[in-house]
């Protein structure tokens, strides 16, 4: 099996560019209304998330009723002159997202059209960019869709010939060759984007290569129906896929190589389920570790995979602390992780159609059994803690109603911030923080550790490295939780800034873990965790490269990083 993801798949600049200007302001704006002058992008689940968060698409400004408290947003693709006169002189409040490849084309039509020049437009005549750039040639603008449409501009002297920023390269340089045919000194500019050049000729290049191509996009987007028509000159098999339901009729095991691609409006999330869906479509055939893969893939969806780490780091908690491993507080990490794991993904589940995980239409599909299975295991962690000890037993009953109530709706709709959930980065800490007490804590509180450098080691390790996972996963899927309104570090921080705190953490721990056994506050084990940090930094550059990998493998490479703690136990036995 060979599956290869195009590196350019998924937004360009300009549309991700007005996708963040549009959700930044959705998130600093409490009092205007907002609104886009047309689909931000041509991606209908995009726009239906938009929606959900109040952002709301417009054709005319009769449309707004209450001008005063607005926003209105122009989209990446720009508008003509006289709109946005209109616009201003409407007294509503204006964010500009023209992509500013966009407004170079405009500056072009503009400059030439002054000069009097017959400005030839090459693209879709019905496309709202080539509407906003025929506005700038000021009644001197033709647009031309074709090439048979090029012979109907004979006979004019002084011609400026511009491209549609999604138009295909082929066919544009096709159609200039017609123009200067016809007018040897026409004044021509390569307008089109370089990474719609890039993207087109990516997809060409792998679909030459694949037993199948699968181009994900909006249907009504011109640049993803674009590459979809490039692909099947070079594939037969290939398939518009708008959403990952639109493959339930494919039987892509038979499939050896398979391609995928994105059009420039695409969300990452969507090509992430695209790409969940081939790979369990492709393990049907496998066998021996293909099958291997398929559970454990399985186990990452269950939370499974998860409380398999929450045990490891348990295990790695006591040895570090120089305590005998106490399988019974082993348990209880396991179990209390599954636990209210599965009860806030199902708390926190979004309606059908809306921005989830790949664990979205399990829980939808076995919800009552994911409960029940839930509620045994509190049940089994609880009984364990209350014969462990009273401490063990009130301390575990305070940290599962905590974490019950964090995804809860507590307090009335007027609040901006209803749930613990609500609070920015809240989803970051308060993991780490349930995670490092009952991997640290509790053991340490059953068998009377006293609160000194190992359990403060012990805790700040397993903080941290789930920390760490944390904020690399909230790292990837920044796009859709800016969507949804999810307030992770990365989306309140942005991506640098996130980054450079990690590596503090990270650095931070390395140094705690290197000196911790000289100085005697830990057992040796804490040099051998050394290496869940190296492992966790080469796995997010992996995870980053845009690499041919669903959303569950990324989950359950990064969520492995717990697991080589307790690997780091296994080899230290043995010294």
């Amino acid at each position: 099996m060979e599956v290869k993801l195009a590196k350019t798949a998924g937004f360009c600049m300009g549309v991700r560019r007005a996708v963040d200007m549009v959700l930044d302001l959705a998130q600093h704006e409490t009092r205007r209304r907002i609104y886009t002058y047309g689909p931000l992008i041509h991606n209908p689940q995009t726009i239906e998330l938009l929606k959900s968060r109040g952002i709301r698409p417009i054709e005319k400004i009769e449309e707004i009723p209450d001008r005063q408290n607005a926003v209105l947003v122009i989209r990446a693709h720009g508008i003509a002159p006289a709109e946005r006169r209109k616009i201003r002189e409407s007294g509503l409040r204006v964010v500009d997202a023209t992509c500013p490849k966009v407004g170079y084309v405009q500056a072009i039509i503009k400059k030439h059209a002054a000069m009097d020049y017959t400005v030839v437009i090459v693209g879709d005549r019905e496309h709202p960019e080539v509407e906003g750039l025929l506005g700038y040639a000021g009644g001197k603008g033709v647009v031309v869709s074709s090439i048979e449409e090029a012979d109907k501009i004979s006979g004019r002297e002084r011609l400026c010939v511009v491209a549609q920023t999604t138009q295909d390269g082929d066919s544009y340089r096709r159609t200039v060759d017609r123009i200067k045919a016809v007018c040897p000194q026409a004044v021509v500019f390569d307008t089109i984007c370089s990474s719609t050049e890039q993207r087109q000729s990516e997809v060409s290049a792998l679909a030459g290569e694949m037993d199948a191509m699968f181009i994900v996009g909006g249907r009504n987007s011109a640049n993803t129906r674009r590459l979809a028509d490039l692909a099947k000159k070079q594939q037969s098999q290939t398939y518009h896929i708008e959403d990952p339901a639109d493959m339930e009729s494919i039987d892509i095991s038979r499939f050896n190589k398979v391609g995928v691609s994105a059009g420039a409006s695409t969300p990452n999330w969507i090509i992430d389920r695209v790409m969940d869906k081939i790979m369990e479509g492709q393990s049907r055939k496998l066998k021996g570790v293909g099958a291997l893969l398929k559970i454990w893939i399985q186990l990452v969806k269950t939370d499974l995979y998860s409380a398999v780490g929450a045990a490891c780091l348990c295990l790695a908690c006591m040895k570090m602390m120089n305590l005998p491993a106490a399988w019974p507080f082993i348990a209880i990490a396991s179990l209390y992780v599954f636990a209210i794991h599965i009860l806030n993904r199902l708390i926190n589940r979004k309606p059908a159609g809306m921005v989830g995980s790949f664990r979205e239409e399990s829980y939808r599909k076995y919800g009552k059994t994911y409960l029940a299975a839930a509620v045994t295991a509190v049940g089994v962690a609880l009984t364990l803690a209350w014969f462990s000890s009273l401490v063990v037993f009130v301390f575990l009953f305070i940290l599962s109603f905590a974490g019950v109530i964090y995804n809860m709706n507590i307090l009335p709709k007027a609040f901006r911030f209803r749930s613990f959930r609500d609070l920015p980065g809240s989803k970051n800490i308060s993991m780490s923080l349930a995670w490092g007490m009952v991997a640290a804590l509790l053991p340490s509180l059953g068998s009377g550790y006293p609160a000194e450098g190992g359990l403060i080691v012990a805790f700040c390790f397993t903080f941290g490295v789930v920390f760490i996972r944390s904020a690399m996963a909230d790292i990837l899927e920044m796009q859709s939780d800016k969507l949804i309104g999810q307030e992770t570090i990365p989306v309140v921080f942005g991506r640098e800034k996130t980054i450079t705190i990690l590596n503090v953490i990270t650095l931070i721990l390395f140094a705690l873990l290197f000196v911790a056994y000289p100085a005697g506050w830990t057992s040796s084990l804490s040099l051998f965790l050394l290496s869940c940090l190296l492992y966790q930094w080469i796995c997010f550059e992996i995870c980053d490269k845009k690499a041919a990998l669903s959303g569950a493998v990324k989950e359950g490479l990064l969520e492995t990083s717990y697991l080589v703690a307790g690997f780091c136990v296994f080899l230290w036995s043995f010294f």
